[in-house]
């Protein structure tokens, strides 16, 4: 999906996700070659900047079109962009359009895994899929914070959050909060307000490809649930090692036979 917004080079793809390992991993990450690891990160994610920028000086001289390299070498507020601000953009639609339904993907399979009633209640009513990949994204919170700098002094909550303080706004809580959303814990897929989360963040900073990754996840369970009667997690998922992204390093599944399915 991502190869296909960018309009980029098909056969080179896995070098998006890549890059977007790359810019959120830490050095207990197993991706780095060296005890350097930022310096191995910062040549990387340099090397993504200049394949854009080929694409981009591509772009700035041919016709406009719909893909984001070209939305970008021609609009008006960000066809001067810098090199470092080209980059900052780049890996915030990478990261976001990677790791964050990726992740939730993952965590949706997982999820019917522990709650085999909300498996069996969707199974019973498809169009319960909507509501279900909303759910998944609260209980899933794919990005578990986001931090802001404080613009001027602000009382918040009886405590002063002055001018320059660094705040981290943590999603991950606020899609658990008992006075916000009723039995927070439990994955329930008929909520009745399934949107009402903080995954996608909120007000001017909420997620521009929110739409998109609901699609997406819709998508992919219309497609599960005739195809696959089962799909089993073997053992406890690994997670990343990461304060920022809540994702799965690995999570081995099997998917039986529908013979096997039969003889059971």
């Amino acid at each position: 999906m991502l190869a296909t917004l960018f309009d980029f080079p098909w056969d080179e793809r896995r070098k998006l996700t890549r890059w977007s390992d790359i810019a959120t991993a830490g050095p207990e990450s197993g991706l780095f070659l060296t005890d350097d690891y930022e310096t191995e990160r910062r040549m990387e994610l340099f090397g993504c900047v200049d394949y854009f920028t080929r694409l981009w000086n591509e772009r700035v001289n041919a016709p406009p079109k719909g893909d984001l390299v070209s939305l970008l070498a021609h609009g008006e507020a960000t066809r001067n962009m810098d090199r470092m601000e080209y980059l900052g953009n780049l890996l915030l639609l990478i990261i976001g359009g990677n790791d964050t339904t990726r992740n939730t993907m993952t965590g949706s399979i997982l999820a019917m895994n522990q709650n085999p009633d909300q498996l069996r209640k969707l199974r019973e009513n498809p169009s319960l899929i909507p509501s279900m990949v909303s759910e998944t994204i609260r209980w899933q919170t794919p990005l578990s914070n986001m931090r802001r700098t404080a613009t001027q002094d602000f009382k918040l909550g009886g405590k002063l959050i002055r001018k320059g303080d660094k705040v981290l706004i943590w999603y991950a809580s606020g899609n658990r909060d008992e006075k916000a959303i009723e039995n927070p814990e439990a994955y329930i897929i008929h909520r009745e307000r399934p949107r009402n989360h903080l995954s996608f963040g909120f007000g001017i900073h909420r997620c521009v490809g929110n739409r998109l990754a609901e699609l997406q996840l819709r998508i992919l369970w219309e497609e599960i649930l005739p195809r696959f009667p089962e799909i089993r997690v073997l053992e406890e998922p690994r997670r990343v090692p990461s304060v920022l992204i809540r994702g799965y390093a690995s999570m081995p599944v099997v998917i039986p036979s529908r013979n096997a399915m039969r003889a059971r």
